[in-house]
């Protein structure tokens, strides 16, 4: 294989700053990196050739590709000299962290009313959830959970601090559960978290600068959202159809246009599946693309539309994400909820992060959503690195997961019982999923559509003509019934429910659709 080219060295650091030189050093070359100028795969200069470059001791140049190693953005090759190895992540660890600014700030902003009213009402047993993102507690594996607990009652000698990434067995035990799923990781790129959901406030704190552009589905998962809006980041909404995020729309917000509305967006993603349209070559120097940018999706069972993304969608949007230096959070809470066609695991919807060969893909997972969410475990799959400096925020913040937690989570996968729970419990939910449809065909037929979801918890329905939903809202709390109105997840209105069939039994369901249906007719 021919050698590339080493790169051009034009740039000499300031020796009357303030600022030391081998961090002038680090600075110089992550913005020539991040901007483009030295892809991934450059070769770097000699260190001898730098030094002279630079105008600098050879000490001083290896001290900064030292730290540039340490982030992950170069790399030693045997034989081929030092290489650029990443160009998205891996860039925004240099400098401390400024999490502690937001923390000691209050930046938690407030749910609105709507939200805080669910909240508030989930709590009551009088009423129909029928649209909570939380599985029926009457499939919780007891008997398993017994065995576990028990040999965790004569097996665990000691309840001290773990260790921040997570402890190495569940390390491991994540690390060979991903890979079933076609992601080539080890235990040294997983941190254990407190859930998913700090998963994204520890990245958003310690990664994401205020100001930052978020990218994400409209609509898409509010409590996420809400971390972001938390922390500051600026939210774009890109549209959606029935494969997923619209890859054609993202690229022209990167190249500095305007997204489709979000109402928009919501109807193309209960519509029937269409043909993806072919998009332009996204540009490498896209107006809103590069550090302060990044794509937070739910490729699969995505929540709250329940649409999977086509593979063919997630090699067209990784390719634009690549091109444009975008890097990806991938939310993959309901990746181990897909029951359609999927008779073995092997067969599920590949993550975005198995495709990834640059680093770009930072993915989250859960145990909330299938086991159990009070076990409160979630995981980060990434580059090292990553995973060390977002462990040191982490133990700032909480002094690691729950030990007996991370132990119980770490038995079930290892002792094949949480892939025993699943095959059964995706089962049950096609079942209660059949069932929901069959009474949505029988009550809304001629008043909304909907989609069908191929695993996860969600239906998405879309009223066919305008719905005030705030009002829908309050008087089917007055019938009994619970709701999740569409745009509490939305940029805007978009006169849909997220109906979730994973809480109530079909009997169940189908009492509180007929209320609903009820209340519908009295609005209308």
């Amino acid at each position: 294989m021919a050698r590339s080219a080493p790169l051009v060295i034009d740039w000499k650091p300031d020796r009357a700053s303030g600022v030391p030189i081998t961090e002038q050093i680090v600075q110089y070359m992550c913005a020539q990196v991040s901007g483009g100028a030295w892809p991934i795969g450059s070769r770097l200069p000699s260190q001898r050739a730098l030094a002279e470059g630079f105008g600098v001791n050879r000490s001083t140049v290896i001290a900064a590709i030292n730290e540039l190693a340490d982030y992950g953005i170069v790399e030693g090759l045997h034989g081929a000299g030092t290489r650029i190895v990443s160009n998205t992540w891996s860039l925004m660890l240099p400098g401390a962290p400024d999490w502690a600014d937001y923390v000691s700030s209050g930046f938690f902003k407030a749910n609105n009313t709507t939200i805080q009213a669910i909240n508030r009402l989930e709590f009551d047993p009088s009423m129909a959830r029928l649209g909570t993102g939380e599985l029926d507690p009457r499939l919780f594996p007891r008997d398993m959970w017994h065995d576990v607990l028990t040999e965790a009652a004569s097996e665990i000698d000691s309840m001290g601090y773990p260790e921040p990434e997570g402890i190495p067995e569940l390390r491991e035990a994540i690390a060979a559960h991903m890979r079933e799923s076609g992601i080539k990781t080890g235990p040294e790129q997983i941190l254990v978290t407190s859930g998913a959901l700090q998963a994204l406030q520890i990245i958003s704190m310690s990664l994401l600068s205020t100001g930052s552009t978020v990218f994400a589905e409209a609509p898409s998962y509010i409590k996420s959202l809400q971390v972001f809006q938390s922390a500051g980041m600026h939210l774009a909404g890109v549209p959606m159809d029935a494969n997923g995020i619209d890859v054609t729309a993202l690229s022209h917000i990167l190249a500095g246009g305007t997204a489709t509305s979000a109402a928009t967006a919501a109807t193309a993603s209960a519509a029937a599946p269409t043909s993806t349209p072919a998009h332009p070559a996204p540009s490498r120097r896209s107006g809103r693309n590069g550090r302060g940018s990044v794509l937070y999706t739910i490729p699969t069972n995505h929540n709250p539309t329940g649409v999977t993304m086509s593979e063919a969608r997630r090699r067209e949007l990784l390719e634009c994400c690549v091109a444009n230096r975008l890097p990806i959070i991938e939310d993959g809470a309901y990746q181990d909820l897909v029951f359609d066609d999927s008779p073995t695991r092997s067969q599920s919807p590949v993550p975005l992060k198995s495709m990834d060969e640059t680093g770009m893909v930072i993915y989250l997972g859960s145990a909330s959503k299938a086991l159990a969410p009070g076990l409160r475990i979630g995981w980060i799959v990434a580059p090292e690195p990553i995973v060390h400096r977002l462990a040191d925020v982490k133990m700032q913040m909480d002094y690691g997961a729950s030990l007996l937690s991370q132990w119980v989570f770490a038995r079930f996968l290892t002792s094949g019982r949480y892939g025993m729970f699943l095959a059964e419990l995706n089962k049950e939910l096609r079942r209660r999923r059949d069932a929901a449809l069959a009474t949505l065909d029988r009550l809304f037929d001629g008043i909304a559509h909907w989609n069908t979801p191929g695993g996860g918890f969600y239906i998405w329905l879309t009223f066919d003509e305008p719905m005030p939903m705030g009002r829908l809202f309050q008087k089917a709390v007055e019938a009994g019934v619970l709701l999740n109105p569409g745009d509490i997840y939305d940029f805007e209105g978009d006169n849909s429910l997220r109906l979730s069939y994973a809480y109530t039994t079909p009997a169940e369901f189908a009492d509180a659709a007929e209320r609903l249906a009820a209340v519908v007719r009295a609005l209308g």
